[in-house]
C-alpha cells in the first residue's frame, strides 16, 4: 500500500517507520511547501498528522483528489462540518480520531460506561487532567474533549471549561505540559468521602502510530465519515 505522509514532525516519523515495518511504501511527505504533490502523489491513502492551521487544507486536498484520509490533528474541529460536507460532496473517504491507540479507545468506552453509573450520585464532583510534552500546541488535547464528551453522552456535566467551576454542569479540563510526556488522562470523580479516577499512560507515541497505520490499512474501499467506532466495531 502507498501511504501519504500529510505532516512530517515526530509523529509523521512514527508513522513512517511503523508502515515500513509492516511493508507499506511511503508515497510522499507533505508540509506547507509542497502541497500540491498530493495530486501527483498516487497514494492509496493518507495519514494527517500535521497542524490545527493546516489540517483544513490538508484534507480537503485529499477529498479532491479521491484519496481517503486518516486525520489524527487537534485543534481545528470547528471546520469539521466543512469536512463532513465535502466528504459528502466527492463521495469520499473521512477518518477523524483524537487518538489512535487502541488502549485509549478501550478507555473512552470504559469513560461513558462510568460516566453512567455515576451520574445518580451527585455528591462526586468529575474534573479531567490531562498532561502532554510542552511541543503541543493545542490545550485541552482532543483526547481531554472526548473524554469530556463521553462524560456529556453518558449523563454526567452539560459543557467542559477550561476555567475551575463550581457549576455541575460544566466539568473542568487541566491541562499541563511536561517536557517528554506522550500523553496522561485522568477522569477523577472526587467527594469529601472519597475519590475514584480512571486513567491512560502513554509511554510513547508507538501506540498511536501504530493504530493510525492500522486504520489506513483498513480504510480503503470504504466511504463516507468514520470513526473510530466504526473500525473497532464496539
Amino acid at each position: 500500500m502507498r501511504i501519504l505522509l500529510l505532516g512530517y514532525g515526530k509523529m509523521g516519523k512514527a508513522i513512517e517507520q511503523i508502515a515500513l515495518d509492516r511493508g507499506h511504501e511511503i508515497a510522499g511527505r507533505i508540509d506547507s511547501e509542497n502541497l500540491a504533490q498530493i495530486a501527483s502523489s498516487k497514494a492509496d491513502v493518507a495519514i494527517e498528522f500535521s497542524q490545527p492551521e493546516a489540517a483544513f487544507n490538508n484534507i480537503k486536498a485529499c477529498l479532491e483528489n479521491n484519496i481517503p484520509v486518516a486525520c489524527g490533528t487537534t485543534g481545528w474541529l470547528e471546520r469539521k462540518a466543512e469536512v463532513d460536507a465535502l466528504t459528502k460532496k466527492y463521495n469520499g473517504t473521512f477518518f477523524y480520531a483524537s487518538n489512535y491507540s487502541v488502549g485509549v479507545n478501550i478507555f473512552f468506552k470504559l469513560n461513558r460506561q462510568l460516566a453512567v453509573m455515576m451520574k445518580s450520585f451527585d455528591q462526586y464532583r468529575v474534573s479531567i487532567d490531562e498532561t502532554h510534552h510542552t511541543e503541543k500546541k493545542d490545550a485541552p488535547s482532543g483526547t481531554a474533549i472526548t473524554l469530556a464528551e463521553g462524560l456529556i453522552t453518558g449523563g454526567i456535566g452539560k459543557t467542559w471549561t477550561k476555567q475551575p467551576s463550581d457549576n455541575a454542569d460544566e466539568i473542568t479540563i487541566n491541562s499541563f505540559r511536561i517536557d517528554a510526556v506522550p500523553g496522561t488522562h485522568i477522569v477523577k470523580y472526587a467527594s469529601v468521602i472519597d475519590d475514584l479516577e480512571i486513567r491512560h499512560i502513554a509511554h510513547s507515541r508507538e501506540g498511536f502510530a501504530r493504530g493510525a497505520v492500522m486504520v489506513a490499512e483498513w480504510l480503503p474501499g470504504k466511504k463516507g465519515v468514520l470513526g473510530m467506532d466504526d473500525f473497532l466495531k464496539f
